[in-house]
């Protein structure tokens, strides 16, 4: 029974919610509501306003409830940790104490299309599912913040620093005597400092990095918003310095065999090089790749360095490179009439595209020209071996339908800069078959590679990519059973059943969208010295050798070949092949680390060319439906952003999930995934790439504004 109080006198006033807070705070058990309720004498008749009081407590992630014995409740504040192998972020209850055992595992489902991904730190209200095992599925309900940012980037304004990144909406102020001698405008780094708990927090500019809107300003706010080196130590760039051709000897000489590169015309380093010749009824093939261990030895400072950064990160005005200008840009460039060392792998296919042999070897090459994918596919020819290429490229097609491979169209956007860095436009990149033709030489180059050295049995790198999760699977099928598409089972499940699926949408207008849904729905490709094949590409085994300038796997592939065949004395060392796994891991992270700021800087770029044309009309297709809105998707050049519920009609908005769309009750409107629309742009924020669009169904014509765009 609750106690009450004695002789009738009144009951004691209500708790505020900061009396709650600090209780909860102090307490060093999680507490549930009875508990409080006899701490603070709580009536019955008040429990109705405690309930009330706790809920909110409960959406802050101020309060958690003790869950119910072996299960978790089905809301909880939850905080983001970390991700799992397929890349999608892992949580566990806030405020989980090591005296309660092994915290729950909780994998969060994707946001909906256009919301920023949940990252580590973040924290939201979740609704959850148990899966079993003490595991659960969690989807996000409001986000309620997160772990206070180490460091801050932004753009200081007189006296306050405003956020880049779209989750962290909140300015900071800079009190006096803490700029560092930023002025308006500038980018700058800043550190938070101790401070109120009420207004904006303060914090200390330790960094100043450049002025917004300056030419090179957005891919320098992606470099230090994800945390990507930039700066080569000095011993590194020494030892590139220091780099000179190689020597004929102990290589076999191809100097006289025509291979060519081809590249996109924006490309900044060349690393592979392409030959073939008919044999019989059918190929002969040479695939040589720029020999970076030759330059890159085990332990110096340069591979120091190179395993810090992983990979090349592109972006569209500038390269952060792995390797110093010297090499990149240099000798392990394979330039027209320049020779150069590389490591060659020789293939021999069948009319079928069926590999009957290859071998490998070190080599000294001279390149016979340098082709752009436009240029090949016009038919310019100056080595004379198109005809042979193609062919070539044909057969290997054959075998690629025949293992039914999964292949998805997802045009990459590419972005057009002036001299002075201003964004021109943002156009899709179109894909021809001469990009095909370079894809296909360059897996068979990879899967000979792994078999090698699984045949001299080294060591390997393997690019793994895993079937899609049980969770995954069931997503992606209940999306295309809206369609009338139906899946296997999960063991059963191969990737023509997808590639299937897509022929079926072919000519459907959500084709572009159902493509996105079955790559969101795969796992994540990554590197592992234990091999589990490659589910995308049907293929047992597969590594990367083709480009060791860009990706310290490969580098670790070519070290590998070169000790197995004892090609040198710059094979891979016995204390490299121990460090595998964790190599594997590193290299996989800083992958990731690199396409999401390659993501990033496009996104910002659109958004920065797109503050252009605020107020005018787009052609755009609807691209995600939520409770709280919709996103659009600009059809000519992939613009996409948000379009809040408050913007449409005055209305009861209706989600239906299974059709992916949102009913208006009174107005009759609906707008569903795929949906053509007309959209025009309301708001366009450079700084986060963040985007708003109204729709003009439902509109009327007087209000709408603006000029039409196809």
């Amino acid at each position: 029974m609750p106690r009450r109080p004695a002789g009738g006198e009144p009951p004691p006033a209500l708790p505020t919610k900061d009396a709650l807070r600090r209780f909860l705070r102090a307490s060093p058990d999680r507490l549930g509501k009875n508990d409080i309720a006899r701490h603070f004498g709580i009536t019955a008749e008040q429990r109705p306003a405690l309930r009330v009081l706790l809920r909110a407590l409960e959406a802050e992630g101020a309060f958690t409830p003790p869950p119910r014995p072996g299960r978790l409740p089905e809301m909880l504040p939850v905080e983001v940790f970390g991700t799992d192998p397929d890349g999608e972020p892992l949580a566990r209850p806030l405020g989980w104490k090591a005296e309660q055992g092994r915290a729950p595992l909780i994998y969060m489902q994707p946001e909906a299309t256009g919301q920023t991904a949940l990252a580590p730190g973040d924290r939201v209200l979740a609704r959850l599912k148990s899966i079993g095992g003490g595991k659960y599925e969690g989807r996000t309900v409001k986000r309620i913040g997160g772990a206070a940012p180490s460091r801050i980037l932004g753009v200081y304004e007189s006296g306050r620093i405003i956020p880049t990144d779209r989750r962290h909406k909140a300015e900071w102020s800079v009190p006096p005597g803490e700029a560092g001698g930023a002025e308006p405008g500038e980018i700058v780094l800043a550190e938070p400092l101790p401070g109120r708990a009420l207004g904006p927090k303060p914090a200390r500019i330790v960094e100043r990095l450049g002025r917004m809107g300056e030419p090179r300003s957005v891919s320098l706010l992606c470099i230090h918003a994800h945390g990507i080196p930039e700066v080569f130590p000095a011993e590194a760039l020494r030892e590139a310095e220091h780099a000179r051709g190689v020597s004929l000897q102990g290589r076999e000489d191809l100097r006289a065999i025509p291979l060519v590169t081809i590249d996109g015309e924006d490309a900044r380093d060349f690393d592979d090089a392409v030959w073939a010749e008919a044999e019989g009824s059918g190929w002969r093939l040479l695939v040589a790749i720029a020999d970076v261990a030759h330059y890159v030895r085990p332990g110096s400072a340069l591979d120091r360095e190179a395993w810090a950064r992983g990979n090349s990160v592109y972006f569209p005005d500038r390269v952060v490179p792995m390797l110093p200008e010297a090499l990149s840009n240099g000798w392990c460039s394979l330039k027209p009439g320049e020779e150069r060392g590389c490591l060659f792998a020789e293939l021999r296919i069948d009319a079928g595209g069926r590999k009957t042999g290859h071998r490998f070897g070190r080599g000294i090459m001279r390149s016979a020209a340098r082709l752009t994918y436009e240029a090949m596919e016009a038919g310019e020819d100056p080595a004379g071996t198109r005809a042979a290429l193609y062919g070539a490229f044909q057969a290997l097609l054959r075998a690629r339908e025949a293992r039914g491979t999964l292949e998805l169209e997802l045009p990459e956007r590419r972005v057009l800069l002036s001299p002075e860095g201003r964004v021109l436009g943002v156009e899709p990149r179109t894909r021809l078959d001469s990009h095909r033709l370079i894809e296909e030489f360059m897996v068979a180059a990879n899967v000979a590679a792994a078999e090698e050295l699984e045949r001299l049995v080294q060591p390997c790198m393997y690019r793994v990519h895993d079937r899609p999760s049980e969770q995954k699977l069931e997503g992606l099928r209940q999306f295309l059973g809206s369609f009338g598409i139906t899946l296997p089972p999960g063991d059963q499940v191969y990737p023509r059943n997808f590639a299937q699926a897509l022929e079926k949408l072919r000519d459907a207008p959500e084709a572009p969208l159902v493509h996105e849904a079955v790559l969101r729905g795969q796992s994540q490709a990554e590197y592992s010295p234990e091999n589990i094949g490659h589910f995308g590409l049907a293929l047992p085994r597969y590594a990367h050798f083709t480009s060791p300038i860009r990706r310290y796997a490969d580098l670790l592939v070519h070290r590998a070949l070169i000790r197995g065949l004892k090609l040198g004395p710059d094979g891979l060392a016995e204390s490299e092949a121990a460090r595998f796994p964790d190599t594997g891991e590193h290299v996989t992270a800083t992958e990731r680390r690199a396409a999401a700021a390659e993501r990033d800087a496009v996104e910002r770029y659109l958004a920065s060319y797109m503050s252009q044309h605020i107020g005018e009309v787009f052609d755009a297709r609807i691209s995600g439906v939520t409770r709280f809105g919709l996103f659009v998707t600009v059809t000519a050049n992939g613009a996409s952003g948000i379009v809040p519920l408050r913007s449409l009609p005055d209305d009861r908005w209706t989600l239906d999930e299974a059709r992916h769309a949102l009913s208006g009750q009174r107005t009759g409107l609906s707008f569903a995934l795929g949906q053509k629309v007309e959209a025009r742009l309301a708001e366009a924020a450079p700084l986060t790439g963040g985007m708003v669009f109204h729709l003009l169904q439902g509109i009327p014509p007087r209000s709408a504004g603006g000029r039409r765009r196809g």
